[in-house]
């Protein structure tokens, strides 16, 4: 019984902390209601902003993908249990954008700047449907099994967890990605852009099309068949209009 408790509040804390850490990110990259933003920090040279920045963010790189190879995965539960092997890759992710958070040089050369109201109320809506796109894509495909709540819930419960099958819900009829579509949005859609924000989205933009390709890469091995043929006929970020209008007819004809 203690096991299984300590279990849970292993993997409430780890999700309480990315919780916190993502709303920080939300509030640092639009400068709002955080105490450092993404163009606060200690003033220095540029070489040595970019050096650190980039550092950080690749430190976040290596062990998002590295801990989310099937490999790993293996290997690491060799020494911690399944039950929390999901919910130390959140906690382990969280502490790392948190140290890049905290440990952020600032560039603050303004790139771009919309003077207008209306683009500016514009482009804060783009900011906020990016990160409404990214929140509901984990519903749709799990967001507890993805953060880790319900493997400890079930370890918790003496129940055996089940992984979710492979689904089509919604959003992931259009992308395949729709999660790290509101990412991409989230980075480049604001109305004022730093030399440092910049290079913030710039990075991750390419962390985003690598990592997805990785992705895609242990899909393929996982799901076989079906995956490939979702590969074929859904696009990675963009959703084509004519691959739309078809999913829409079919659904017309199914109903």
């Amino acid at each position: 019984m203690i096991r299984r408790a300590s279990v849970l509040a292993y993997g409430l804390v780890a999700y309480a902390l990315f919780l916190g850490v993502l709303l920080y990110t939300v509030g640092f990259l639009a400068g709002v209601g955080v105490p450092k933003d993404v163009d606060d920090g200690p003033a220095g040279p540029a070489w040595r902003a970019v050096l650190v920045d980039l550092s950080l963010l690749g430190a976040f790189a290596v062990q998002h993908s590295v801990m989310a190879r099937p490999w790993f995965k293996r290997w690491w539960t060799r020494m911690v249990p399944p039950a929390i092997e999901r919910s130390t890759y959140v906690l382990a992710a969280s502490l790392v954008v948190a140290l890049l958070l905290w440990q952020w040089r600032p560039l603050p050369d303004q790139v771009w700047s919309a003077e207008a109201t209306w683009a500016r109320a514009l482009l804060w809506a783009g900011y906020a449907l990016g990160w409404g796109v990214l929140l509901l894509s984990t519903f749709l495909i799990g967001h507890f099994d993805l953060f880790g709540l319900r493997q400890v819930l079930a370890r918790a419960g003496d129940r055996r967890y089940t992984e979710p099958g492979f689904r089509e819900p919604l959003l992931y009829r259009l992308v395949r990605h729709p999660l790290m579509v509101g990412f991409l949005i989230a980075f480049w859609v604001t109305p004022d852009m730093s030399a440092g924000r910049l290079l913030f989205a710039a990075a991750a933009t390419g962390y985003i099309i690598v990592a997805v390709r990785l992705e895609e890469h242990d899909l393929r091995r996982q799901l076989g068949e079906p995956y490939e043929r979702y590969l074929a006929r859904t696009p990675r970020f963009v959703p084509r209009p004519r691959a739309v209008a078809r999913r829409q007819r079919h659904a017309r004809q199914a109903g």
